[in-house]
């Protein structure tokens, strides 16, 4: 029997549907375990029709209590975070699916390689970001000392930094970010999303108050067209009617203001940690 075709990650030269269905309809086998993360992450292989690709499964028994999402709604909110994606034509979340696995019901999405050597961070000593960076804020970095975070004044972060906005993303840490060799970013870890209280907690705060592009304008309009058909009723089930209504106004919010938004003062605006 010939060896299985291996998907390439996703970006590559996998078409998203083509990967979506392997994760879906595949048998997983799983591999190990990732230590790092705070919820049970399995590392897997996923094999269909002779065909197999890499993917990360986290079963929904695996996943910790939070006071602030309802027990066992995560994996279902990686997937409609992976489905709101989809919808702006950035394709910035991987490949993901609700599915059953070894260990019961679970997220699968599939396995990006990082391969890029993107400088996407850094602590500067200085006052003032230098141009191509964005500053984020002071970090203490020992001593009594402080320095400068930034991030890059990158289209792709900047992509990114909109779609947390629309889906509430209270956990953007710098090690989410995922480059790839062919110039792609992917955002992964999307479990505490989609809240209805305003939860955004990121690094990518360098353009807040700043004007949206008119593209992002365009792909918010066709957002929030969606989210009243087809997106709406694909996230139904995903999350709750109200967390879908919170989305839409947080999307109109976003085209009423024309400006990235800035932190609230009512949540810590950085996540700890926040690399």
């Amino acid at each position: 029997m010939s060896a299985p075709e291996r998907i390439p990650p996703r970006g590559v030269t996998a078409p998203d549907a083509s990967a979506a269905e392997l994760l879906a309809h595949g048998e997983l086998t799983v591999r190990g375990r990732i230590r790092e993360a705070s919820n049970a992450a399995l590392f897997c292989t996923v094999a269909h029709d002779g065909r197999e690709a890499s993917c990360i499964y986290k079963p929904v028994a695996g996943e910790r209590p939070l006071w602030d999402f309802p027990d066992g709604t995560l994996a279902a909110r990686e997937v409609a975070a992976y489905e709101v994606s989809q919808a702006t034509g950035w394709g910035l979340v991987p490949p993901t699916v609700l599915r059953d696995g070894p260990y019961g019901e679970g997220m699968c999405q599939l396995w990006i390689d990082v391969t890029a050597e993107a400088e996407l961070l850094a602590l500067v000593d200085a006052e003032e970001p230098e141009p191509g960076w964005k500053a984020i804020g002071l970090a203490e970095v020992g001593e009594g000392r402080t320095a400068l975070l930034v991030h890059a004044d990158d289209d792709r972060l900047r992509r990114l930094a909109v779609l947390d906005a629309v889906i509430n993303n209270a956990d953007r840490k710098g090690g989410h970010l995922l480059p790839t060799a062919d110039g792609r970013l992917y955002g992964i870890d999307h479990g505490v999303t989609f809240n209805v209280d305003d939860k955004l907690r990121t690094l990518l705060w360098g353009w807040a108050g700043e004007p949206l592009t008119a593209e992002t304008v365009e792909v918010l309009t066709g957002l929030r067209s969606g989210l009243d058909a087809e997106l709406g009723e694909r996230l139904t089930g995903l999350i709750t009617d109200a967390e879908i209504d919170a989305t839409r106004a947080r999307v109109d919010a976003l085209l009423g203001s024309g400006v990235h938004p800035v932190p609230s003062g009512e949540w810590p605006s950085i996540p700890w940690p926040p690399v």
